[in-house]
Order: C-alpha cells, then structure tokens, then sequence
C-alpha cells in the first residue's frame, strides 16, 4: 500500500516531467516543482547541512503542506531527498506546517505544526494548530510521534516552533495569535521533547495593527539575544513596511529564569520585494546563519505558469554590530561557485549607458562607487538587461533623495515597484550583487543593508550588466564580476 509520502513523492516527479525551467535558479533553493516557501528544519547534524521547507507536491499553488529536504556536505551544493512528512494523520491533516529540527542524542527531531481545518480548505476562521513530533534515526525517513504541546482554550493560530537546547532543558518559541488579536510570541521549556511547560510571553502587542508573529527564532548574538519573526498586519510608513508581511527583529537581554527585556525595538531585516520567515541555525564553527524564503504572499507569481513556485534567499550569515543593529551578509561558502572572472579598472560615466557585456543570468557583481566624485542625479546599474536598456531591473543611487533604489518597473513580467535604503555617510559605495535567473540580492557596503526581491526577465532577451549615470558624471572605482555554477548536485 502506497503512502501519503510515496504519493507525494510521485507526484513531484510527474510535476517535473512538465515544468519549465526558464525562471528556475541555478545558485538558489528551489522546489524540484510545485510549491515551496518557508525555510523548516535548518539544521547541522552529523557532519552535514539539512534544509527542509514548506512544500505542495502536487501543483504550483499552496496546499495542504508537506516537507521537502534536500542535503548538503558544504552549504554550496545541495542533493534533493525524498519528502520528510506528509500530512497523514488526525493531528495534521490539513497539513505539516513549519517548524525546526534538533539533534536528540544522534536523533534527528522535527518539531512541526500539525494544522486542521475545521470548516474546508483555506476557511482560516476555523482552524486548529497543535505542535508535534517526528523523529529519525538515519535523518530521512521519519516516525511520527504525536502531539506534544496544545494552545490555551480559544487560540486558534498557534504555530512555527523553533526548538534549542541550552542549560540542560529544551526551549521552544511558538507565534500565537490571541482571542482578541495580539500577535505574540510564547516560550516553553521542556526536559525531554514531550512534556513542555509555559515559561512566559516573549513579547506582545508590538504594534496596535500586528495580529499574529509568525516564524518566531529565539537565539544569542554577541552579547546580546536576537527575538526575529515575521508579524502580519504592520501598515506601510513612508518607506517601511511596503510588503505584504514583513520581517525582522528585535535586540534583547534573557536568559533561563528571567523576563526578555528590550533594547532595541522592531527592525526589518530585508528591505526588498521578497523575504519572509527566515530561520536560523549554527554552522559546523559556530557562525550564526539565516535562509529566508524569496516571495511575498499575495505577489504575482510568473512562475507558476511553468508548475513551480517559490525559493530560497541565499544563505547569509548574521552579525550583531556595536548599535545592536543585526547586519546579514553572504557565507563565505557561496565563494566556492565563482568561475569566468572579469573586471574593470576606473570608469567614468558622463550622462550616459555603458555596457559591460557582463552576463547576468546567473552572476556575482562587486561594483564600487567613489561618491565624493559623483554628482550625477541617478546612478549605478541595470540588472538582467537588454543593451538598449529598455528591459532591465534598475538598482542605483538617486543623490536627490538620497538613497539607493532598487526597481523593478522595468524588469519584465507582472511586478512593478521599488524599494530604497538610505545613501550610507560614507565616500566609497560598495553594492554586492547576486542576479539568478528570477532574483535579485543586493547588499551595501558589505553587510549594512540587504534588500532581496524577484524579478522575471520577458524572455527571450539578452540579460547583461549595464552602468549608467544621469544628469551629470559618476566614477566608478571598480568592477568585479563572475558567473556562477549550479548548486544542484
């Protein structure tokens, strides 16, 4: 007798023999087709790097939720498992919603939202959520152990544990949505997995509009402990808080036995179209490190056309800088898919497009700008370009607003709009650019802001680098470029 896995498992392969692969990533994780979002699981254990996430095996569209997997020895190149969970049980029927994996005494553990629609698929009035347990000896096949931790009486969104060991106990934060609309974030403490007990609120009521936190990751950094999650139901102001959801995080002190006390308020960790529920784990040394899933809900979707949807962000390591402010960068790993270098001395750009005939399809870009020698009114680069320009996502400096852009209204199909963070104080600009096949990932001046977003090139068409200045002349000090391989094993 076929099981849920097994059928899901076939299902995927079928969903492949007819996928187009146009918009697929070379250097990023996606799903061998069908749907995928939230990053679950993240985890080192026995010498390798395992990645399961938020998967519907069945079509490109979100549904009942299973776990994809996939498996690395080096977080460069990833070999794609069979499906971890599917939902078959009464305590997760609906689906097997996102969770976190720790290693038991050589036990890989999955630590996972069973959901349940009381009322039919997608009547989120009506829902039930409980945390649950499966367990692995050999990390790919898996044995569901049940139910181990309920919401309070009325709760009804009560999801997305994220489980650690510290102290001798286990800890597990969990996003929970009250009766009356308060988006919190809960801790428990257990010694043995099965039996957890309420420790306290972590924080609630961050702002009168948020109504649940999502994807809560509880964990020290520096001397400090970062709480980050994704609350639903901020409003946009000014130039924050433009997607749908966002997500961030907040600067504290805790430890076991005491309150979580604030000292720095909300930030957002990404400031591009697409980033949502990142979750953390420890690399072989230690190194903090984060993958997000790269879409926004309730965004146009190109890709669904070809029977997938969905990716990963590059994995970024975190860094907790003097300010308190949580800086994310590139892991130095990803050095390891460079080939075909190319570079450019000095240029200097006078009211005009310049191309470098750069491939980007699937690049890295180093590009520095001299700003004390820059006075044009818009400069810097086009992305995924046609040579006149007239396709091209645009990412540059506006020295009249003083931050740098990146905009999508010329990227080609379905989305539109910009996002910006302000022009650093400084006199040298360093924008790190990684451009795959339908995404882009910016990050400034190293590791001082990140800003990730999807873009689908109308194809066919030429994709190069082009430089550009407006109004006046900007001076580039240097550029480095490489194409990238494939992460695929």
């Amino acid at each position: 007798m076929s099981t849920a896995i097994d059928k899901a498992n076939l299902a995927v392969k079928n969903l492949e023999k007819v996928m187009n692969k146009q918009y697929y990533p070379h250097f990023h994780l996606a799903p061998p087709a069908g749907w995928m979002n939230d990053p679950n699981g993240l985890i080192y254990f026995k010498g390798q790097y395992h990645a399961f996430y938020q998967h519907h095996p069945y079509d490109e569209n979100w549904g009942p939720m299973h776990w994809g997997h996939v498996v690395s020895d080096d977080l460069v190149t990833w070999r794609r498992l069979p499906i971890a969970i599917a939902p078959d049980q009464e305590f997760d029927k609906s689906g097997c919603f996102s969770g976190s994996a720790v290693d038991n005494n050589g036990e890989l553990c999955l630590i996972y939202t069973g959901h349940i629609w009381l009322s039919g698929q997608g009547y989120d009035e009506q829902i039930r959520q409980s945390q649950c347990l499966a367990t692995s000896k050999d990390g790919i096949h898996f044995e569901k152990q049940g139910t181990v931790l309920i919401p309070q009486d009325g709760v009804m969104h009560f999801r997305d544990p994220k489980v650690w060991q510290q102290d001798g106990k286990w800890w597990m934060v969990v996003g929970q949505r009250t009766p009356n609309n308060v988006g919190q974030v809960l801790l428990f403490r257990s010694d043995d997995l099965n039996e957890w007990q309420l420790d306290h609120v972590v924080v609630s009521d961050i702002d009168p509009d948020v109504y649940m936190l999502e994807c809560p990751d509880f964990f020290p950094l520096g001397d400090k402990w970062v709480l980050m999650f994704s609350p639903q139901g901020l409003k946009a102001k000014g130039y924050q808080y433009r997607n749908q959801f966002q997500s961030g995080y907040i600067v504290g002190n805790w430890q076991p036995g005491q309150q979580f006390s604030i000292v720095r308020p909300f930030q957002e960790m990404d400031f591009g179209h697409d980033f949502y529920a990142p979750q953390s784990f420890l690399a072989a040394d230690g190194r903090r490190i984060i993958f997000a899933w790269m879409d926004m809900w309730q965004s146009a979707m190109p890709s669904k056309k070809d029977k997938w949807a969905g990716a990963f962000t590059l994995p970024r390591e975190l860094i907790l800088d003097q300010y308190n402010k949580v800086r994310n960068r590139p892991v130095k790993e990803l050095e390891a898919l460079r080939e075909k270098p190319k570079s450019f001395g000095e240029i200097t750009l006078n009211s005009e497009l310049k191309n470098t005939n750069i491939e980007s399809i699937c690049c890295e870009l180093c590009v520095e700008f001299d700003l004390k020698e820059s006075d044009a009114e818009r400069f810097g680069l086009q992305l995924a370009a046609t040579e006149n320009g007239k396709q091209a996502t645009l990412l540059y400096v506006d020295l009249q607003s003083n931050r740098i852009v990146l905009d999508r209204s010329l990227s080609g199909l379905e989305l539109t709009g910009y996002r910006s963070v302000p022009l650093p104080e400084s006199q040298k600009l360093t924008l790190h650019v990684y451009v795959d096949a339908s995404s882009v990932e910016v990050f400034v001046n190293g590791d001082l802001y990140s800003l990730s977003s999807r873009i689908y090139p109308k194809l066919p068409a030429e994709r190069v680098v082009n430089l550009f200045a407006e109004n006046g002349s900007a001076k580039i000090t240097k550029v480095d470029s490489w194409q990238l391989k494939s992460i695929y094993a």
